[in-house]
């Protein structure tokens, strides 16, 4: 088997949205997988409608994304340019081939292509057999002497020499007009893998970059794991075969190929791609979970210079065991650098609900006041102790300690929260919550 080319192939029209995303993704994992090489071809032909910022945040993307190119913008290659803007003398080329070959002609300023009439017969990857045929002629130069997106596609995967094409369902009504180019050329036809549509989560239709959630840069700006991110693509259409969904990107990259593509459209489901972040955000190297927060606790004045690191250390390896997104960070730590936070007003009057919490933290002060070992564990015997000496579940204490410490009805475990608050502040927190609401 020769080397594996395939190629991703975006117009930079708009922000890099979940769709060609996943096509550059899919194209990407298989020329890994295959050892093959990635060619990153620019669309550009439209002038009116590309813009270099829009390339830009492509190129941004695929990089945030963990895709690299092997040829390329910014990267060259021996099969370039890789911008369809500056390939008019080949495009010219090509068509001369075909004047020769008697495979056009003019009409209108427009030249068209002649079609065979015979069936196209297409050995899909993922689709299977699928057969076409092209009744009409059809333009590949416009009378303002532009080239049509079927040609020029051609023209590409046969100069750049592409073994695969993967693309789009979408694509398939296109291939046959391919299958006639290629033919006209004489050139060895790629593989083509055409992959499912991405539906939008409500409704139906395909997913558009104006739907809620389609564009990369909303994940960037959310502070999503952009390994997340990635491996939730992957699952957009493609079954790793494995009761397991949350991989590292070899894993991935070795299991992947064709029969594993669903020919099922996919739909998109941001809830899972949240769950999935959170996954990730829960198994970050502590070093990479500080790095990522730190800027954010600095921004909202939580954190300060005088800060103990000890002490920042302990609080953001509790919290992060439950933390469900790194810009929850804030809400979810503020309460342990600083007295003055907020009381949850419903999680409140629930406490006050289930009879009288003043009375269960005085009964607490004096077991905590009394505790010289304030580890997790030495508090939870404590606890555990009271509860069974009067009788009652453990968890009864859970929320007067959490509340009269936190002003919140959830965070992390309560025994670690305490612990690392310490004694000084707990028995300070829960006597002010005492004086105040009695």
């Amino acid at each position: 088997m020769s080397e594996v080319r395939v190629r991703f192939a975006p117009s930079p029209t708009g922000f890099f949205h979940i769709g060609s995303a996943r096509t550059a993704l899919f194209n990407w994992l298989f020329a890994r997988h295959t050892k093959g090489k990635l060619i990153l071809r620019i669309e550009d032909t439209d002038a009116e409608r590309n813009t270099p910022e829009a390339l830009q945040d492509l190129l941004d993307g695929m990089r945030w994304l963990g895709m690299d190119w092997d040829e390329g913008p910014e990267v060259g290659g021996n099969f370039g340019p890789y911008f369809q803007s500056q390939r008019s003398k080949i495009y010219d080329e090509y068509l001369e081939k075909l004047r020769v070959a008697g495979h056009v002609y003019d009409h209108e300023g427009a030249v068209f292509f002649k079609v065979s009439g015979k069936h196209q017969v297409i050995d899909d990857q993922v689709r299977g057999r699928v057969e076409r045929k092209e009744e009409k002629d059809f333009i590949i130069f416009r009378s303002n002497g532009s080239p049509v997106f079927h040609f020029v596609n051609v023209v590409d995967d046969i100069s750049m020499g592409i073994t695969h094409i993967i693309r789009g369902e979408d694509h398939l009504s296109n291939t046959s007009k391919h299958l006639e180019l290629f033919n006209a050329f004489e050139a060895k036809v790629p593989k083509f893998a055409h992959i499912p549509l991405i539906l939008k989560q409500q409704g139906s239709g395909k997913m558009s970059k104006r739907d809620e959630g389609a564009l990369i840069e909303h994940y960037q700006k959310n502070l999503f794991l952009k390994d997340a991110v990635r491996n939730y693509l992957c699952l957009l259409g493609w079954n790793p075969k494995t009761e397991e969904e949350i991989l590292p990107i070899k894993e991935i990259i070795h299991k992947f190929d064709f029969p594993g593509i669903n020919k099922d459209n996919a739909r998109f489901d941001e809830k899972k791609m949240a769950f999935i972040n959170t996954q990730y955000v829960h198994k970050l190297p502590i070093s990479n979970y500080k790095k990522l927060v730190l800027p954010i606790l600095v921004k909202e004045g939580i954190l300060t210079n005088e800060i103990d690191e000890e002490y920042l250390n302990r609080v953001l390896q509790l919290c992060q065991e439950k933390l469900k997104s790194l810009p929850l960070i804030g809400d979810f730590t503020a309460y342990f650098f600083q007295e003055s936070y907020e009381e949850d007003a419903k999680t409140k009057e629930k406490l006050f609900k289930k009879g009288s919490p003043i009375e269960v933290l005085q009964e607490l002060l004096t077991i905590l006041e009394n505790l010289h070992d304030f580890s997790s564990e030495s508090l939870e015997n404590a606890i555990h102790s009271l509860a069974e000496k009067n009788g009652v579940k453990a968890s009864s204490y859970f929320l007067p300690m959490r509340f009269s410490t936190t002003g919140k009805g959830g965070g992390p475990s309560i025994f670690g929260l305490i612990s690392v608050l310490g004694k000084d502040r707990v028995l300070k927190r829960m006597e002010r919550f005492i004086k105040e609401n009695s």
